[in-house]
């Protein structure tokens, strides 16, 4: 595994109903620029995907933002940033997001940033990276899709030698640290509190 210089977020375009997740990608934000880690996203300027291109500007981070065409005028590109890179389609901007990330983190968000999130898990289950992918499962917000990832299990559909490799977190201020510890860039360090499982 690469040392983790880079860490792609998918989150939503809005703020959701709860301030707590608006806490976290401000939190998030700036210990990704704390520690050195450049942020890539999804170049909107708008909802939890601003805020934390944001948090991370504003604590002397860098950010590559990432968005097609189409939805220049929709989410509205954060102006600031360093790096802005503007593509034709979706997919493309998924792929050229992967690329450009050592690690994945996905918080709070709606049915986009689940694809996003769910097609990195299924590249990872058929052996197309190692890269570690995180769920930040700020109040809990992830925990219908464990239970439907266990339902899966438990059916068979997610079986023994192609289960998923992921982690979960309840605490922003823990993501840094959990994901350089999968990503083998430190030495590993004692399981925080706030990390929920590991399940592989």
């Amino acid at each position: 595994m690469a040392r983790l210089k880079t860490v792609c977020v998918y989150c939503g375009s809005g703020f959701g109903g709860d301030p707590a997740f608006t806490a976290a990608a401000e939190t998030l934000g700036r210990a990704l620029a704390e520690a050195g880690l450049g942020l890539v996203y999804g170049g909107g300027n708008v909802g939890l995907m601003g805020t934390v291109a944001r948090a991370v500007l504003e604590n002397g981070g860098h950010v590559t933002g990432i968005i097609p065409d189409f939805l220049k005028s929709r989410e509205r590109m954060l102006d600031e940033i360093q790096e802005t890179i503007v593509v034709e389609d979706m997919h493309t901007r998924k792929r050229l997001m992967f690329e450009r990330s050592d690690a994945f983190v996905a918080l709070p968000g709606g049915i986009g940033t689940l694809e996003e999130l769910v097609e990195q898990l299924t590249w990872a289950q058929l052996g197309q990276h190692r890269k570690p992918i995180l769920l930040l499962s700020v109040a809990d917000f992830w925990t219908p899709l464990l239970t439907l990832l266990d339902h899966m299990r438990a059916h068979g559909f997610i079986r023994e030698g192609l289960d998923l490799s992921y982690l979960v977190a309840t605490e922003a201020a823990d993501v840094v640290a959990a994901l350089r510890d999968a990503a083998g860039a430190t030495p590993p360090a004692p399981v925080a509190e706030a990390l929920v499982a590991e399940r592989f």
